[in-house]
């Protein structure tokens, strides 16, 4: 005898539910949130903006079904990245903790321009019973039908973006060949004028700036410059007396402060996720001289690339084409070098006792490559060269005027020699020759005296000349800055010895405005290797000054 079975469908019931009072029956109740998004700032957008969350807050309540699960928005954010959108993260989270049972949106578009995104977040919803609706498609994610047209519908969204994003990309490119500022990300010692587009000398800001650029060619390096702008409680840009190596470097290089500006500096790899990289040749650039008020003169910040240049050494160790960073981390950072090999020392920590390390420097040969490529070279406690510093200082003091004598004479040989001052006038002569005969041959080509191609080649060979000559004018420029901060030098290695100032503890700064470089072990004049013994070479002079090592680790290791 077979049974009939009757099958009572589900009914997908969530929690949130009001009961019928005269049936008895439990009726659901869904709760219902909205999303809302405006992808800028503008008067328009910001209307939409509201009168979206008006509508959404008006249709949810007017539903006898549903009941108000909240509106998320994101205000002036793009669709193309979720990261940022922090109501969208937010509605997600309480859509995973089981607040939310349908989502209302105006559009794919609004709910995300990434097709990936889009996908990821409607399955990942789907799979704890949460709908998403969006009205102008008509889509019900929880339909079986709906993924299939919801994935061609949001490649036509990202799609829609990446026509958006190349006509954008050209309206920025002709902009910046016509010469104007597109935006400006805040930049110490200026000030940006939205309504025109243009950038104003900030007096407090610029004096900053001209301290790091005068500290930079005194020879300071930026780690030195971080602290002692700290110290000099000099503020940032945010209003912080907080500064960072980078942000150092970043104004030294900076081409605002000699008052010329360069466009394109980055590029966006791809509208969708908008990953910008910097641009290396990748794209065009516009470079614009003259284009507001220099806060430095263009000799000094000229000067600046040539040091920030000279800072980075060829790697003979790794493959041809590649550097090593010079490093002004710590004091003795790209300073010690080795006697034997010639390479910079680097610190590393050697256990003293089972609970403590000291900082010592070794070579960088030996400790990259084996003791066998470095065989004489050893490692040298931090305390001894910060000691063996002290002694050489205390030295000079006390032959203060046969080393007065020796900087007299290293700075008047530097003033005295006027070639780089010279060739730069020839250089500057030859540059106004050359702009002479490029224009006579414009000339010519216009009164049909001479063929367009060989204008073309003629034009070509003054051009590459003309930027040749251009290349020497700044390389003699930056000589000659140089000279002229010579005596600035010397004075203050003066000034130093001639106050009452003598330290007795190892000063970074003094040792950094004095010492060009210390040398780490040497071989003798009968063929023994010292791998302790310190050179002292100075600044701005021929003079070097070796203090007893020895005696220095003899009496650390009594003190310890």
């Amino acid at each position: 005898m077979s049974k009939e079975v009757q099958v009572i469908k589900a009914g997908g019931r969530t929690t949130g539910r009001r009961r019928n009072l005269d049936s008895g029956l439990v009726i659901e109740r869904k709760r219902v949130a909205a999303y809302v998004r405006v992808s800028t700032d503008g008067e328009e957008q910001l209307q939409s903006f509201k009168s979206q969350k008006e509508y959404y807050k008006d249709k949810i309540s007017k539903n006898k079904d549903w009941v108000m699960a909240g509106i998320y928005a994101d205000e002036a954010v793009t669709g193309t990245k979720t990261v940022k959108r922090d109501g969208f993260l937010k509605m997600i989270n309480d859509c995973m903790e089981g607040l939310v049972d349908v989502i209302l949106t105006k559009s794919i578009s609004r709910f995300s321009r990434n097709l990936v995104d889009t996908l990821q977040y409607v399955r990942l919803l789907k799979e704890k019973g949460v709908a998403v609706i969006f009205e102008k498609e008509n889509i019900n994610t929880l339909s079986m039908e709906s993924e299939i047209a919801l994935a061609l519908l949001s490649i036509l969204a990202q799609n829609e973006v990446e026509s958006l994003s190349a006509n954008v990309k050209f309206g920025i490119r002709m902009k910046m060949k016509r010469g104007e500022m597109m935006g400006f990300n805040g930049c110490l010692g200026y000030d940006y004028h939205p309504e025109d587009k243009s950038i104003t000398i900030n007096p407090e800001e610029a004096e900053t700036v001209r301290e790091i650029f005068d500290m930079y060619l005194a020879g300071y390096g930026s780690f030195t410059i971080a602290k002692e702008l700290e110290r000099l409680d000099r503020k940032n840009k945010r209003g912080e007396a907080k500064w960072t190596c980078s942000s150092i470097r970043t104004i030294i290089s900076n081409e605002k402060y000699k008052g010329d500006l360069l466009l394109g500096k980055t590029f966006t790899v791809d509208p969708v996720p908008k990953r910008r990289l910097a641009n290396m040749g990748e794209e065009e650039q516009y470079y614009i001289k003259g284009h507001h008020e220099a806060v430095v003169p263009p000799e000094i910040w000229e000067a600046a690339q040539e040091i920030k240049k000279s800072r980075y050494r060829k790697n003979t160790m790794s493959v041809d084409g590649t550097r090593k960073k010079y490093s002004r981390k710590y004091a003795f950072s790209s300073m010690c070098e080795c006697g034997f090999c010639g390479k910079y020392l680097t610190r590393r920590s050697h256990n003293q006792t089972v609970t403590q390390t000291k900082p010592v420097w070794k070579c960088r040969t030996s400790t990259n490559f084996g003791i066998k490529n470095c065989p004489h070279s050893k490692a040298v406690d931090e305390a001894v060269i910060e000691n063996a510093f002290l002694d050489m200082f205390h030295l000079l003091a006390d032959n203060f005027d046969d080393v007065f004598d020796s900087v007299i004479r290293s700075i008047e040989e530097t003033l005295s020699d006027n070639e780089c001052v010279v060739k730069l006038q020839r250089v500057e002569k030859t540059i106004s020759t050359l702009e002479s005969k490029r224009k006579k041959l414009t000339g010519l080509l216009l009164d049909d005296k001479i063929t367009k191609e060989a204008y073309d080649a003629e034009y070509n060979e003054l051009v590459r000349k003309i930027d040749q000559a251009k290349k020497e004018h700044s390389l003699y420029s930056a000589s000659a800055e140089t000279q002229k901060y010579a005596s600035h030098r010397m004075k203050e290695i003066r000034t130093c010895l001639c106050q009452a100032y003598m330290p007795d503890k190892f000063d970074r700064v003094v040792f950094e405005s004095i010492v060009e470089k210390v040398i780490v072990g040497s071989i003798e004049n009968d063929g023994t290797a010292d791998p302790y013994k310190l050179t002292f070479v100075l600044k701005g002079m021929d003079n070097r000054i070796v203090p007893d090592a020895k005696k220095l680790y003899k009496n650390l290791n009594k003190t310890n």
